[in-house]
């Protein structure tokens, strides 16, 4: 392998470990919100148990998500230098806003939650964490525009003395017709992680009978938020898929690895064969679903991954613009395949848990606590197939990967770098799967360590004491 490809393994490595704990964080503040909500409303002490329980396990992945998104920072400067200095004066003002704004704003109150649970008004203290979920999703925007600006540039032009690209429209690129359809998209695909992570531990407590009432409304909260924003992913997708075949057609072709330009196009659930266009063996299709995907007729004209490399061709000068298809189609999927089985699971516990009642069938559990991983399966596939679709561009029609790499690092030394990065990314999946896995099969505190202690007006350092050891 070259530079570029070492380098793109290493940024593909980094993106897709870090992107499992991002939508874990932001689907998993918006819930214990809401828990946290609902303790104040009805002041019932197990929905108390259940904001301490789920805000630790929130605070094990919102750490693990900055250690492990520092190193997307540094990547840009080390190993893709000719890119950052390109494409710096567009990026620099809203990955500046995520973390001069966004970033502060979770950071802050975040700690203010931590440490307020005695000492700041009740209210105040919901306000807290409120608005850690909102500034999670700020930082989703921010960071999202920037990729959308990758995937569709608007709102600058190429300064032909420095050749580099120059910010004329911020307004243009936080309202890029990409970033439209990518930040809903992302963030219900958000809530859809928080809620079968949040389903799937409460499913293992619910199979022992421990601490039903808090894991009950738990697990029925974690379904209803699944099911609601699992429409609101297919939805979005769908909004998104029609703005991909516009403005990346070679994508959408890949998806489907049509190679000649169809009127209507089918969707293949199964191909069994090369994917190059010369020998499939076998085939599940369903008919016209790729048209209306495509361009929202059930009869729409779907291009063909060999007229698209014609037209770039034509436009862009000699080079091969496919995409490796195989990785394309099979991602494609699996993120849709995921989908589907999690809006089915959400809707099926919603069914079972009808009336008060708790399934007693421990297969229910089982499948449960299996669908936990679904979502991150699927978020990653949804990334590979976003990044990957759009090769070999890093700037899509403006800036090809090839170019952007730095030219003073070697490949051996981006080698040495991989191999430590994913050590080390190894050692940290270690450490997380243990934290959860230990905090998540304790269960929740029990009432007596929620609630808050008597007054003791005959030892104030002992009251003293208490109020840390409440304070978590």
């Amino acid at each position: 392998m070259d530079t570029v490809d070492i380098a793109r393994w290493q940024f593909g490595i980094t993106t897709v470990y870090h992107f499992l704990f991002v939508p874990l964080t932001i689907g998993l503040s918006a819930l214990v919100a809401g828990l946290e909500t609902a303790w104040l409303r009805t002041g019932r002490t197990a929905y108390l148990r259940a904001t301490k329980f789920w805000g630790k396990l929130f605070l094990i992945n919102f750490a693990m998500g900055i250690v492990t998104g520092i190193v997307q920072e540094f990547q840009f400067g080390m190993n893709w230098s000719d890119y950052s200095r390109f494409v710096g004066d567009v990026f620099g003002a809203p990955l500046a806003i995520e973390g001069l704004l966004a970033f502060f704003v979770e950071s802050t109150f975040l700690g203010l939650w931590i440490f307020g649970w005695d000492r700041l008004p009740k209210k105040i203290h919901l306000a807290c964490i409120w608005l850690v979920a909102i500034g999670t999703q700020l930082s989703a925007f921010f960071i999202l525009s920037a990729n959308s600006w990758m995937q569709h540039p608007v709102g600058y032009r190429v300064d032909e003395e420095t050749g580099r690209a120059v910010l004329t429209d911020f307004w243009a690129v936080l309202t890029n017709s990409t970033h439209l359809v990518a930040f809903p998209h992302t963030i219900t695909a958000a809530f859809v992680t928080g809620g079968m992570f949040m389903a799937g531990v409460s499913a293992w407590h619910l199979a022992r009978r421990k601490n039903v009432e808090v894991f009950r409304p738990s697990l029925r909260l974690a379904l209803a938020v699944t099911a609601v924003a699992s429409i609101g992913v297919a939805v979005t997708g769908d909004l998104q898929g029609k703005v991909m075949a516009e403005q990346q057609p070679m994508k959408m072709a890949a998806a489907e690895a049509i190679y000649e330009t169809e009127r209507p196009a089918g969707l293949s659930l199964l191909t069994i064969g090369t994917l190059d266009g010369d020998e499939e063996l076998f085939g599940i299709k369903l008919p016209r679903v790729l048209s209306f995907l495509s361009t929202g007729s059930l009869d729409g004209e779907v291009e063909g991954i060999n007229d698209v490399q014609a037209a770039e061709e034509a436009r862009y000068g000699p080079g091969d613009y496919r995409p490796f298809v195989p990785a394309i189609y099979w991602n494609f999927r699996l993120m849709v395949g995921v989908g589907m089985i999690t809006a089915f699971v959400s809707l099926a516990g919603l069914w079972l848990l009808r009336r008060g009642r708790l399934p007693s069938n421990p297969w229910v559990y089982r499948i449960g606590m299996a669908s936990l991983t679904l979502p991150f399966i699927g978020n990653s596939a949804g990334w590979i197939f976003t990044e990957m679709g759009r090769q070999p561009w890093s700037v899509y029609g403006v800036m090809k990967t090839s170019a952007s790499v730095s030219p003073s690092v070697t490949a051996t030394s981006m080698l040495i770098s991989v191999i430590s990065l994913t050590a080390l990314y190894a050692v940290l999946a270690v450490i997380e799967a243990g934290l959860m896995l230990k905090y998540a099969k304790a269960g929740p505190p029990s009432e007596d360590e929620v609630l808050p202690p008597p007054p003791d007006d005959d030892d104030p350092d002992r009251d003293s004491e208490r109020s840390l050891a409440f304070a978590y």
